[in-house]
C-alpha cells in the first residue's frame, strides 16, 4: 500500500513477543475505568452505558488518515461514505478512489471502514485489548473518520460497542429511549424521535461503552477519528436458519447417507381430482421426517464453532509467495515462533477445534498446544521447539502456513 504523509500519529507496531494486551479477569485496568473485567461484565455488560475517561492514556490513531483512505479503495474492504450536505442524508458503498471522497475541508461527511484490524497490525493489537470478552463474540474494529459536523445521525445498534476516540473530538449524546422507530425514506437508519438524556465530549483516549439498543448520536467537533469495537450478536432467526443448514449438511455426509438422506416416498398416495391441492398425506409424511431431527449439546457446539470461526465473505488470505518446505518452516519457527494471521479465527472446546470455519477433533496431542495458540494467537519459539517431536502437529501447522492462516517472522 502506497504511504503518504499524515499529521495523525500512529501506535508502534507490536513485536511477536508482546502480550495481547487484554487484562486478566481480576486485573484492575484503566481500559475499564480502573475496574476489573469481572466487575465490568457483572455491572455494565449488556446492562448500562459507561463513560471511561482516559481508557488508553496517550492514545493516538492506529492508522493514519491517508492510509485509511487507501484501505477504502480496496475491493476486499467494506467501506461506506455518509454525507449530510444541505441537510440531506446520503449513503454510498465503497470501494472509493481517492478522488471520489470529498475534500477534508468540507464539513459534515463521514467515512466508515470496517475490519481495519484485518489489514493493519496496529489496529489488530488495539482490538486484542478487548479479548477479555470471548473471541466467539468479538467481531471487528471499525474506524470512523469525520470532518467537522460529521456523523451518521441518531441511531441504535443491536450489539454491544466500545467507542474509543483516537483523534480529535466527538460529542456524544445518548438516551435509553423505548421509541426506536426510524425516519422513513432514508438510505440509513436514523431515529425518528431522538431523546438524549446524557451528553459528553470525548477526546483521544476517552471511551464510551454502549449496550444494545441504547440510542446515540456522535458529532465530530473538527476533524476526528473514532474506533468502534463491535461484537457479534446473531439473531435467533439467523442462528436457527444456519443451524438447520448445518444439520442438513451433516445428514448429507457420506457416513449418514445410507440412513438419513432417504428420498421422499408415498406408495399409498391415491389419485386426486384436485391436483392443485396440497396433499394431506404429503404434509403428514414430511412432518414425520422432520420430527426425527434430533441434536444434542455437542451438535450445537460443533455448529457454533464452525459458524462463528467462518471468515466474512470479503476476507481473502494471502499465502506466502515463496512458501518454505516443511523442514525449513520448522527450522524457522524454532527461531521466531509462529502466530495466527490477523484474519484467522481459531476456537476450541473440550472435544474439537474450529479454524476458519473448519472443524476437527481435538486430539490428546493437540490439546498440548492448540488451546495455547488460540488463546495467545502465537506460540513462542521456545514453546514451538518442545512440540517438534510431533510430526502430525508440524505437518498441520505447515499446511496452515501454506494457506496463509499462520505466519512466521523472517530471522533477525
Amino acid at each position: 500500500m502506497r504511504q503518504r504523509p499524515s499529521d495523525v500519529p500512529t501506535l508502534p507496531l507490536p513485536s511477536l513477543s508482546e502480550p495481547s494486551g487484554a487484562p486478566l479477569p481480576d486485573e484492575i485496568t484503566p481500559l475499564l475505568g480502573n475496574r476489573t473485567p469481572r466487575q465490568f461484565m457483572r455491572r455494565y455488560w449488556q446492562k448500562k452505558p459507561l463513560l471511561i475517561r482516559q481508557a488508553i492514556p496517550g492514545m493516538s490513531a492506529p492508522i493514519p488518515r491517508d492510509d485509511l483512505f487507501e484501505l477504502a479503495d480496496l475491493d476486499d474492504v467494506e467501506s461506506r461514505l455518509i454525507t449530510h450536505f444541505r441537510n440531506t442524508w446520503n449513503l454510498e458503498h465503497g470501494p472509493f478512489a481517492p478522488d471520489e471522497l470529498p475534500s477534508v475541508r468540507k464539513r459534515e461527511w463521514t467515512l466508515l471502514v470496517q475490519g481495519v484490524n484485518l489489514h493493519d497490525e496496529r489496529a489488530h493489537a488495539l482490538m486484542n485489548r478487548f479479548r477479555f470478552i470471548p473471541d466467539a463474540r468479538l467481531d471487528d474494529l471499525m474506524i470512523s473518520y469525520a470532518t467537522d459536523g460529521g456523523g451518521v445521525g441518531p441511531h441504535f445498534d443491536s450489539y454491544d460497542v466500545f467507542l474509543l476516540q483516537v483523534h480529535g473530538k466527538r460529542r456524544w449524546r445518548i438516551g435509553a429511549q423505548r421509541d426506536l422507530s426510524l425516519k422513513p425514506g432514508l438510505p440509513l437508519k436514523v431515529l425518528q424521535h431522538f431523546e438524549p438524556g446524557e451528553e459528553w465530549v470525548l477526546e483521544p483516549g476517552d471511551m464510551l461503552y454502549l449496550p444494545p439498543h441504547i440510542a446515540h448520536d456522535g458529532i465530530a467537533e473538527g476533524e476526528c477519528m473514532t474506533c468502534s469495537i463491535g461484537f457479534r450478536a446473531p439473531s435467533a432467526r439467523e442462528l436457527t436458519a444456519q443451524f438447520l443448514y448445518h444439520l442438513a449438511e451433516r445428514a448429507g455426509d457420506e457416513s449418514n447417507a445410507g440412513k438419513a438422506d432417504v428420498r421422499y416416498r408415498d406408495p399409498a398416495q391415491p389419485p386426486v381430482a384436485k391436483p392443485g391441492e396440497l396433499p394431506a398425506l404429503l404434509v403428514e409424511r414430511v412432518g414425520a421426517i422432520l420430527a426425527k431431527l434430533t441434536w444434542n449439546e455437542k451438535d450445537v457446539a460443533e455448529f457454533l464453532g464452525s459458524y462463528l470461526s467462518e471468515p466474512k465473505a470479503n476476507v481473502v488470505f494471502d499465502p506466502p509467495s515463496r512458501a518454505l518446505n516443511e523442514q525449513k518452516f520448522v527450522e524457522r519457527a524454532k527461531k521466531t515462533g509462529i502466530r495466527l494471521d490477523r484474519k484467522t479465527n481459531l476456537l476450541y472446546n473440550t472435544h474439537s477445534y474450529f479454524v476458519n470455519g473448519e472443524a476437527a477433533a481435538l486430539s490428546a496431542k493437540a490439546k498440548k498446544w492448540l488451546p495455547e495458540l488460540a488463546d495467545k494467537r502465537r506460540l513462542e519459539a521456545k514453546r514451538f521447539v518442545t512440540l517438534t517431536d510431533d510430526s502430525a502437529m508440524t505437518s498441520l501447522l505447515h499446511e496452515w502456513y501454506r494457506a496463509g492462516w499462520i505466519q512466521t517472522d523472517p530471522p533477525a
